[in-house]
């Protein structure tokens, strides 16, 4: 009687999602990082869909997904309601109401699987479709996670393994969404061999075979695959071209940053770390991060000491900045302002910029403004921008430079079409500031480096408080900084060419399994209604 209470308690939809929200927490990068229980965390979620009613998943699935985000996104807080100075009684609702948001998804896989299978007609087809949709599934939903409503691909279940290279070279055929249906199949494997027996009315059939030992065939492909890939690129970098920059992290507090009795301060800080920095006379490149110049240029005369330094130094220089542009053809003039990098060259001219395209929501803008105006204080302090269009490289005299400013390291597309359009080195300029010391500096991170083994080029962080680095193609980590400390990182980076299959197709994967994962949903809903 006891071990049934047990079993029946392990065995609890509740139960279940609180275990793997667990998993999930001890798994993912800052706190614990402990990955390899991404190998399991979502065994109990798979045993939920497999065992109780459509409903409960649903449930199950969306508590889960809650808790796992507010222990994920808890950083909301901190960058409204510390740095963005909004109160408590609203920083807070908006994580729960993003996490609420976030959780929708994996109480949408939860019930969509469990449907899938309740509604197949015998043991075989239920094995089957659990087995065979439930990753397809996953991907599809992800996917759209990462482009509804602006997107929000925040820390996919593939960006937990940044860590080890050698986990993730198939990133260059499938993007992060490959390693994380690769995560998923493990997890159903794994389920196979704990829970699949212990099933009410477990389905015992030939087919199962056939598909365990598909995807263990499927597995043994991937890791052979990322053994040659990792060599091979190694081999690569070696002889390729190298550029010699320097990353300039100058730790500018942002409760100080766009005080204009502090600019002349900061950009002493970041001229005084530049002179440190070129030194060693090898400099080619440097770099500085998001808004490290709080000021328009174009209006500013602190710009010349700027403009003077890339010129004595004979170097180029890529520094963020506000901009603007000004419309003469309106009565009165029209302004657009814009989130920059500007590339200064070692005539202290700038001779391109790019602005930043995929901007916060109500960090950079306020979508909706009249239904929210208490959420200026957010964007007041540096101006309500406007998006960019152009995915073109900046041209230095050294290599073709795609820029990502701030989250946009998070949006695989971006990336991928710089590379497509020429960029042979991927830099990141951020200000991670707004999270304090918290796991986002970490997870933009994690997810940044897949944008390097993505699309096989070197990718520069340049992060205002850190974490500022180097990352190989390969997804080797060179140089990471301590987060809010002034630094410099003297980088030599390899300059591929080759584009690899993720930027030429590779990048479908993801449309790939939402088709694959719609056809299945309708094909079932079509037999349902033929069936009644």
């Amino acid at each position: 009687m006891l071990s049934d209470k047990i079993s029946d308690c392990i065995n609890h939809p509740v139960s279940l999602a609180l275990l793997s929200a667990l998993l999930l927490a001890v798994a993912m990068p800052f706190h614990f990082g402990y990955w390899p229980l991404l190998a399991v965390a979502i065994t109990p979620l798979l045993h939920l869909t497999a065992c109780h009613t459509p409903g409960k998943a649903l449930l199950g699935g969306f508590l889960a997904g809650v808790i796992h985000y507010i222990i994920l996104l808890y950083w909301v807080v901190i960058a409204m309601g510390h740095y963005g100075g909004l109160p408590w009684w609203i920083s807070v609702p908006a994580l729960l109401i993003l996490s609420c948001y976030m959780a929708l998804y994996t109480a949408l896989f939860c019930y969509l699987l469990c449907v899938i299978k309740k509604r197949s007609t015998t043991c075989s087809e239920a094995s089957i479709s659990f087995l065979w949709s439930a990753p397809f599934l996953w991907i599809a939903l992800d996917y759209l996670r990462g482009k509804l409503l602006t997107g929000l691909p925040w820390m996919d279940l593939g960006y937990g393994l940044f860590e080890h290279p050698l986990l993730i070279q198939a990133a260059d055929l499938g993007g992060h969404h490959l390693i994380t249906f690769i995560i998923i199949v493990i997890n159903l494997l794994i389920h196979q061999l704990i829970w699949t027996n212990k099933e009410p009315s477990a389905p015992r059939c030939p087919n199962k075979l056939l598909i365990t030992t598909s995807f263990f065939c499927f597995l043994i492909f991937i890791g052979g695959y990322s053994q040659l890939r990792y060599n091979s690129i190694t081999k690569l970098n070696q002889d390729a071209l190298h550029i010699h920059s320097a990353v300039i992290q100058g730790n500018i507090s942002q409760d100080e940053k766009w005080t204009p009795q502090k600019k002349e301060s900061t950009v002493s800080t970041y001229r005084d770390l530049t002179h440190q920095a070129l030194e060693d006379g090898n400099t080619e490149l440097v770099i500085w991060p998001e808004t490290a110049i709080p000021f328009f240029p174009q209006i500013d005369p602190l710009f010349y000491e700027i403009k003077r330094l890339a010129k004595t130094s004979n170097i180029d220089l890529l520094a963020g900045a506000p901009f603007f542009t000004k419309n003469t053809e309106t009565t009165p003039p029209s302004y657009q302002y814009f989130n920059s990098a500007l590339l200064i060259n070692s005539e202290g001219n700038i001779t391109e910029h790019y602005n930043k395209q995929h901007l916060v929501p109500f960090g950079e803008y306020v979508p909706l403004r009249r239904f929210f105006p208490f959420l200026e204080p957010l964007v007041e302090n540096v101006g309500d921008f406007q998006p960019g269009t152009s995915l073109s490289p900046l041209s230095s005299k050294v290599c073709k430079l795609g820029v990502l400013v701030c989250f946009e390291s998070i949006f695989p597309d971006l990336a991928r079409k710089m590379t497509q359009n020429g960029a042979d080195l991927l830099v990141n300029l951020t200000n991670d500031a707004w999270y304090g010391i918290s796991s986002a500096p970490y997870h933009t991170l994690a997810m940044a480096v897949f944008r390097a083994v993505e699309n096989r080029r070197s990718l520069v962080r340049a992060a205002n408080t850190g974490i500022s680095c180097l990352i190989e193609p390969t997804g080797n980590i060179q140089g990471q900084t301590q987060l809010f400390q002034p630094a410099i990182v003297s980088i030599t980076a390899p300059l591929l060419t080759e584009k690899s299959f993720f930027t030429r197709a590779g990048f479908l994967f993801g449309p790939l399994c939402l088709f694959i994962a719609g056809i299945r949903l309708l094909l079932l809903f079509k037999k349902k209604e033929e069936s009644t």
